[in-house]
């Protein structure tokens, strides 16, 4: 027996040491095979070097190497040089001059995300969507997001005009924008609508956005709230932890909130709900369009999946991935996507954007069914436009003119009465 014992472990001691020797061959193998490329690299900058029509400088080739190497991997992915990476900066800051667009790269075209709301893109009209084909008569077709951020951004005051595509209308339009200082406001408005139902509208998640959000709730509980509507439509997202932090203030503990899983075992993450202080008898319905995005997808999907909320509205954008910001030594960095983001239930945000439980179109009236009935309803839709001009100049909300709020207050009237039978 003790014989057998021994013959065991030694095969199983072969085995292992085959095994690590297969795999110790194979980095050996993937090793070489780098190496090889790289000296294919190097001799490609000494021929530029030394055969190229006009002087080259080594940090401008390498640069643009590096620029081309992370786009090629996936559209948030790029290197940025010093400055770029000093500019990144300034956007958690929560002030800066631009046009009050978050954009990607999506389908290989330069995509609004969605216009901040009172900035001077969502004033003179971009939506959600929106492909920029042109920013001051210059295509954009292959333009790395780094440069058309830097396009894009400029001294407050001075106009830019940009071209875009909008696919559901099939129009090609003109936008002259004059660049202004973009100032961030988490919670965008904060009352109770009718039937003691309030109303929360969370623009971005920034690092004060659970803090506002805290006070913003106790400051709706004292007016007499039973039943929250917590919008987040053309919310482009923002930290991760801020995000993870609002859904903690409306989970019991111990929900999975959301999961990230890359290719190494510490990005593989999972967050799971604490908060001792949560609100988890409160009535909710979240609102989310194609303008929702990243973290405000992470808190739709946790709270859709936990059953915590009802999602009503549109399908969201889409954006599910993790970017982490890697400094260089000379002051440069990359932005490189490490993992991506994963609902309580397994399903994938990246791509495929949160489906709502109740699909209603943003706009009172809208019905699609067929060419005909949009010919009929095509008064109510200049109606629909002209209140929504109206609104914007006003610089408030008049949310019985609002399609999908009034469809939410619906729902959480009806819910507030089934509670009150099943009592």
């Amino acid at each position: 027996m003790r014989k057998k014992f021994i013959i065991a472990v030694v095969l199983g001691l072969i085995v292992f040491a085959v095994s690590s020797l297969a795999l110790s061959e194979i980095e050996k193998k993937q090793k070489g095979e780098l190496y090889r490329k790289v000296e294919l690299f190097s001799d490609a900058i000494v021929i530029i070097q030394t055969e190229y029509v006009d002087e080259t400088k080594a940090q401008d080739l390498i640069y643009g190497a590096l620029k081309g190497m992370l786009s090629a991997l996936d559209p948030h992915s790029q290197f940025m040089d010093p400055d770029t990476y000093n500019e990144l900066k300034v956007d958690t800051e929560g002030k800066f001059g631009g046009l009050g667009i978050e954009i990607t790269i999506k389908d290989g075209l330069l995509t609004v995300v969605t216009p901040i709301e009172g900035t001077p893109a969502w004033k003179v009209g971009v939506k959600s969507g929106d492909r920029i084909v042109k920013i001051d008569n210059d295509l954009t077709r292959d333009m790395a997001l780094t440069d058309a951020v830097k396009r894009l951004r400029g001294k407050p005051g001075d106009p830019v005009n940009i071209t875009v595509l909008r696919e559901s209308e099939k129009k090609i339009l003109e936008f002259r924008i004059v660049r202004d200082i973009i100032k961030i406001k988490d919670i965008k408005e904060a009352s109770i609508l009718e039937d003691s139902i309030g109303y929360i509208r969370l623009v971005e998640f920034r690092e004060n956005t659970p803090g506002d959000l805290q006070s913003a709730l106790e400051g709706l509980k004292k007016e007499g709230m039973n039943a929250l509507i917590l919008d987040l439509r053309n919310n482009p997202g923002g930290l991760l932890d801020t995000s993870v932090k609002v859904t903690d203030m409306f989970l019991p503990g111990g929900e999975i909130i959301v999961s990230t899983k890359g290719r190494r075992a510490s990005q593989n993450l999972k967050f799971i709900s604490r908060s001792p202080w949560a609100i988890v008898d409160l009535p909710m319905v979240v609102l989310i369009n194609e303008g929702s995005a990243s973290g405000s997808e992470i808190v739709a999907a946790a709270l859709q999946d936990n059953k915590r909320a009802i999602i009503l509205g549109t399908k969201s954008f889409g954006k599910g991935s993790v970017q982490t910001i890697i400094p260089l030594n000379d002051g440069s960095a990359m932005r490189l996507t490490t993992s991506k983001y994963f609902t309580p239930s397994g399903k994938q945000i990246h791509g495929e954007g949160v489906i709502p439980d109740i699909i209603v179109e943003d706009r009172m009236g809208f019905v699609d069914l067929g060419e005909q009935v949009r010919e009929k309803s095509q008064e109510v839709f200049q109606q629909v436009e002209n209140k929504e001009e109206e609104i914007k100049e006003k610089g408030k909300q008049d949310y019985k003119f609002d399609n999908q709020i009034m469809r939410a207050v619906d729902v959480l009237k009806a819910v507030k009465i089934y509670k009150e039978i099943v009592k």
